[in-house]
């Protein structure tokens, strides 16, 4: 006869184990979120609403799946760095519109937004090999241009997108001159435990206290182990950690600056104590935008000059 104890433990077992036959079935839907709560994948504005000058750009990746971005600059004849920025895991360029507006205002820069595949006026289902993929092609479109200081590329990533921009940054070191993280994760295999306390044991990253592998990472298909690609960039990295951050632990971020500077002794870390995940850029206010311009003038600007 099967006592109550076994019952439970059955059970206990059995939810475990639908959870985890969910999370690896839906696991995109987790990861990337093109369309937020109650609102439509379309964008709800354009740059032109802001007065900004832009362009539509369509891209096509190397997979055939065609993109959408826009390309906002400065001022007609603009000649300072350009901003290759890649957004976070969850809505649409435009929900990223006036922040842009603002970095346009303080850093005097143009600002190349790309839509990764599924998200916003892009075709496409977003995955890591894709959002990869996608975001080559974008550097490779600017790379091409003929109306911007080539020399001048800087990669900006936020959460998510600081994972893509490690990427395509130590991809490409003869095409982006610096890099710029904010609030990004060490990989989403250490997320997984941050989301759902009890994945941590089935699931986990080389950042984590276990040194063997967890079991069921062969499942994520998103792992995004940026931890591993910051040791590997040899251009200058700028990152930026909002101390109140309630989705990614700042730890991350330290974690990846103290990878990063065991090699590249062009690093910088700047934390600001009010930042929570999406605005540290607003309560920094000008600490913020001094840090990225300094950071720009000394490993951008300057090194542009004498070349």
């Amino acid at each position: 006869m099967v006592s109550y104890k076994s019952l439970l433990i059955y059970g206990v077992g059995g939810i475990a184990v639908a959870g985890m036959a969910l999370l690896v079935a839906f696991q995109e839907k987790l990861v990337y979120v093109p369309v937020l709560p109650g609102l439509t994948k379309s964008y709800p504005i354009t740059p032109d609403r802001l007065r900004l000058i832009f362009e539509d750009v369509w891209l096509t990746s190397s997979d055939g799946v065609r993109l959408h971005s826009w390309f906002i600059k400065f001022s007609p004849n603009s000649t300072g760095p350009t901003i290759l920025f890649f957004q976070e895991n969850a809505g649409n360029i435009a929900h990223r519109l006036e922040m842009v507006r603002i970095m346009l205002q303080n850093l005097h820069c143009n600002v190349f937004m790309l839509s990764y595949r599924g998200y916003g006026a892009s075709d496409g289902y977003p995955s890591q090999e894709g959002i990869t993929m996608d975001a080559q092609a974008a550097l490779d479109h600017l790379s091409q241009r003929t109306d911007i200081d080539t020399t001048q590329i800087v990669v900006f990533g936020r959460s998510l997108g600081g994972a893509v921009g490690a990427v395509v940054t130590k991809n490409n070191p003869d095409k982006v001159a610096a890099l710029i993280l904010e609030n990004t994760f060490t990989s989403i295999l250490d997320m997984a435990g941050v989301l759902l306390p009890f994945l941590k044991y089935f699931i986990g990253g080389s950042s984590s206290n276990s040194k063997t592998p967890k079991i069921l990472n062969f499942v994520v298909r998103s792992p995004w182990n940026t931890i591993d690609v910051i040791g590997e960039i040899k251009q200058p990295i700028l990152f930026l950690s909002g101390l109140q951050d309630e989705m990614i632990p700042p730890s991350h971020m330290e974690m990846l600056y103290a990878k990063a500077a065991l090699h590249n002794k062009r690093c910088i870390f700047v934390d600001f104590p009010n930042g929570k995940h999406m605005d540290t850029w607003l309560v920094g206010g000008d600490e913020y935008w001094e840090a990225v311009q300094t950071f720009l003038q000394e490993n951008v600007l300057e090194n542009g000059n004498d070349s």
